[in-house]
């Protein structure tokens, strides 16, 4: 094998996993909403939260990945979704709840 195609053939063999690493998001962020996907006010609070995020220099698809699931105000769609963000072990896991009332004993809130 001539030298130059060795040389060539050697410099993409090292920088092929460098480049395939740095196209790869450098954090994940995990979001769970207690809203439903359709509440304005859930939007809100995510499109706050992600607009924040990008002037922080974090942008989704370039240096951050981000998994966000909505448990529209259902306890059991909140553990489901909190068990899944968890094996995906984000950075980090953003919650946003709501005010949950209790009933009273009559059964008024």
């Amino acid at each position: 094998m001539r030298r130059r195609q060795f040389i060539t053939l050697f410099g993409s063999a090292a920088v092929w996993p460098l480049a395939a690493r740095a196209q790869q998001p450098g954090r994940s962020i995990g979001i769970l909403m207690s809203l439903a996907a359709d509440d304005w006010q859930g939007q809100a609070r995510l499109a706050v939260f992600i607009q924040r995020l990008r002037e922080l220099g974090w942008t989704e698809g370039h240096n951050a990945r981000i998994e966000t699931r909505w448990a529209a105000g259902n306890p059991v769609n909140t553990r489901k979704f909190a068990a899944e963000l968890v094996a995906l072990a984000p950075d980090v896991i953003f919650a946003s709840g709501g005010t949950v009332r209790p009933r009273s004993s009559e059964g008024r809130f």
